[in-house]
């Protein structure tokens, strides 16, 4: 089993910044791409943002230049450095991990989820 805790979520106020953190564990052999998906009320889930076991990163557009997305492989945590929050970032944000297990088959997991609500 591969688990994933999102750490973070919070209330604030439009126009500041939060940080939320994944962390993995379990028996990994290796972690793969990791991403950040959200869903807001009502909607369907949606990318944030990827990036590669090299740190290549990917972002959906609605964040470029207010989120960057980092990890660190030696703690297997994923971060999400969110800026100039906005009321359209209201959601449950959930951290995404692929790789291989011990034994050789792949996982694809997903994280519980950690609410982020931004007001206005």
């Amino acid at each position: 089993q591969v688990q994933l805790v999102e750490s973070g979520g919070a209330l604030v106020q439009a126009g500041v910044s939060l940080r939320l953190s994944c962390v993995a564990s379990g028996r990994i052999v290796s972690i793969n791409t990791m991403g950040w998906y959200r869903q807001a009320p009502g909607k369907q889930r949606e990318l944030v943002a990827t990036i590669s076991s090299c740190g290549t990163p990917n972002y959906a557009d609605s964040v470029k230049g207010r989120f960057t997305i980092s990890r660190e492989n030696a703690k297997n945590t994923l971060y999400l450095q969110m800026n100039s929050l906005t009321s359209d970032d209201t959601a449950v944000y959930y951290c995404n991990a692929q790789g291989r297990r011990v034994g050789g088959t792949s996982y694809d997991a997903w994280g519980q989820g950690t609410l982020v609500t931004v007001s206005s």
